[in-house]
């Protein structure tokens, strides 16, 4: 086991013998000071793993000792004891970034928890986490093998992210093969109760069902909106829960999360049908009977389908006979961002103001296409990392500081997620077939029966347009995706281990919906 290397620099560190002989039976090289100048020469000479340093010494103070070890050594943490209880002198260490704050007279325990918080704080981590999933990994495998709801669907699929976020923190992330077996097991069981639910949701007016995407605007966000308090909906393409939860601590920051809660996405699971749902209030065969000249059959242009959610919007809302003034923003660039955070006053006036912001859709479709994003983002971990890194660094940063300033209300949302896909499935289309990885609908669609698809020869069960008299829609499931036969190796290497969304999934279908409040 690794011995730890302390520097203690105390004048009095005569009488703190029994302190050092403790530490030293616990397993740590302790190396005394009497000085400030003297700790400053031992970190020049040697590597340490943490500094104890006594605030209150003759020459050079705590504190200035403190200031020249982080000029040299900014991630060597240092440990201040103080006799004194002087907010200035803790507040000056805090600003200094010590890694812990102690106050005489100590005790041993006292000293050994600060030490193991810093030094031992992995590996005990570690160790807490894999326990903690290994105890409850039984537990979710009899859940998800149960006959279950759409609710506890998404208990189960919150707690597999949770784990799965924790374990991505450990270092050697021992679990992580394990916890992805158990995801792809409950991911086969979640196809299955899609299967055999989704068609009575939206069938049957009397079946226990979820909030889906046609039905959110109404259930979950007109009855939020007030004439005099402005209420901005944020609509982030494509972001899956748990990316969400990797950019909550950030959004925390400014809000207070008042719900936080899940929504399923209607099939397919693209922006062309789940968004223009989301914005008409009504399923896809629904909005080419009512809205022909909204609707776009064309079904590989998938940006050119979206281009009218904003006059969507407006006959929702005037088939709910409501009265709003509403604004409407998509932001696809940099510059788009920039100028809604410039405009930002003109917007307080207004009750809903609709944002759709598309990075991470394109982020997907980026790292697809493009060699050097695929590079950076290998696994689904630094798939996360980056989407947080953009909001950081994003004009939708600068925007939520803004709607928090103003302490307007604030709900977070998406219309769909992605999976990560592995497996290649074959299938067959002629020209017309359209080019999605995770669904086709065509008429002369060839391909093996498996539980590996969903297969709809009803379309209209499933309200989904019609192109032709014998057209049927088939979606994949899991990790899964399509690929046709001729130049079929190619096809494999190129998008296997991309992300990709239309198909049935946890990750692609239980998507998350947050109502916030600013602090």
């Amino acid at each position: 086991m690794q011995r730890y290397q302390i520097l203690w620099a105390d004048d009095e560190i005569d009488l703190l013998k029994p302190y050092i002989l403790f530490l030293t039976n616990k397993g740590y090289d302790v190396t005394p000071v009497n000085s400030g100048a003297d700790a400053l020469d031992k970190c020049a000479e040697g590597n340490f793993d943490v500094v104890f340093l006594d605030e209150n010494m003759p020459g050079m103070t705590g504190l200035e000792t403190l200031a020249q070890i982080k000029a040299t050594q900014p991630n060597l943490p240092v440990v201040m004891i103080t006799k004194s209880e002087e907010e200035h002198i803790m507040e000056e260490a805090i600003g200094s970034k010590i890694a812990d704050y102690l106050i005489k007279p100590l005790n041993p325990n006292q000293i050994l928890l600060s030490v193991k918080k810093i030094l031992d704080n992995k590996r005990l981590v570690d160790e807490k986490t894999n326990l903690g999933y290994q105890q409850d990994f039984r537990n979710l495998s009899m859940a998800y093998n149960e006959r279950i709801d759409h609710d506890e669907w998404v208990d189960i699929y919150k707690k597999l992210v949770f784990w799965e976020l924790e374990i991505d923190q450990t270092q050697n992330k021992s679990m992580a093969e394990v916890l992805g077996m158990q995801k792809g097991e409950a991911n086969h069981n979640f196809v299955k109760f899609i299967r055999e639910n989704y068609e009575d949701w939206l069938n049957d007016p009397n079946s226990d069902k979820p909030v889906l995407s046609h039905q959110l605007m109404r259930k979950k966000v007109f009855p939020l909106v007030k004439p005099d308090e402005p209420l901005f909906f944020l609509l982030i393409d494509n972001l899956r829960y748990d990316q969400w939860k990797v950019i909550e601590p950030l959004i925390r920051d400014y809000f207070n999360v008042e719900e936080e809660s899940a929504y399923y996405a209607i099939l397919p699971t693209t922006t062309a049908f789940a968004r223009n749902a989301i914005f008409s209030g009504l399923l896809p065969s629904e909005m080419e009977k009512h809205h022909p000249d909204l609707w776009v059959n064309d079904d590989n242009d998938e940006e050119g389908r979206n281009n009218n959610e904003e006059e969507f919007l407006q006959r929702q809302i005037a088939k709910n006979r409501l009265t709003m003034k509403t604004s409407y923003h998509k932001i696809i660039t940099n510059t788009q961002g920039k100028s809604l955070v410039d405009n930002f006053n003109n917007l307080l006036a207004t009750p809903l103001n609709v944002v759709v912001y598309n990075f991470v859709d394109m982020l997907s479709h980026a790292r697809t296409d493009m060699a050097m994003i695929r590079e950076l983002a290998p696994d689904e971990s630094a798939y996360r990392s980056i989407t947080r890194s953009w909001l950081e660094h994003s004009p939708l940063m600068d925007f939520l500081r803004k709607v928090a300033e103003k302490r307007a209300r604030l709900i977070i949302t998406t219309d769909h997620g992605t999976i990560w896909v592995k497996k290649p499935f074959k299938i067959i289309g002629d020209k017309a077939t359209n080019t999605n990885l995770r669904y086709k609908q065509g008429k002369n669609l060839g391909f093996d029966q498996s539980d590996d698809v969903l297969v709809v020869r009803k379309p209209e069960r499933y309200f989904l347009p019609k192109l032709n008299v014998s057209t049927a829609y088939v979606f994949t499931t899991a990790d899964n995706f399509f690929a046709y036969p001729n130049n079929y190796n190619y096809y494999v290497n190129y998008y296997k281990d991309t992300f990709q969304h239309g198909g049935v999934s946890l990750e692609e279908m239980i998507i998350p919906f947050v109502y916030l409040t600013a602090k």
